[in-house]
């Protein structure tokens, strides 16, 4: 299941639980909203590894081209 829907099940299952005094639904429901925020965390973590990886992918090859040119030179 998506991370979005973990967060609006558990938001309901939260609700649920408290308008029907059952604490383990409430806490079921937070559990799940924190599943998904631990979901959100880690795409915009991957996200950003990959974003650092596609920097320094170009950074080292412009560098090697940096590189030739001054070996071309010569």
């Amino acid at each position: 299941m998506g991370k979005h829907f973990d967060d609006v099940a558990g938001k309901g299952k939260e609700a649920f639980g408290k308008a029907t005094g059952d604490r383990g639904t409430e806490f079921e429901g937070k559990a799940d909203q924190a599943k998904a925020g631990a979901k959100d965390a880690a795409d915009k973590a991957k996200g950003k590894a990959e974003e650092l990886k596609d920097k320094a992918e170009d950074a080292f090859e412009s560098a090697g081209e940096k590189i030739k040119d001054v070996f071309k030179k010569k």
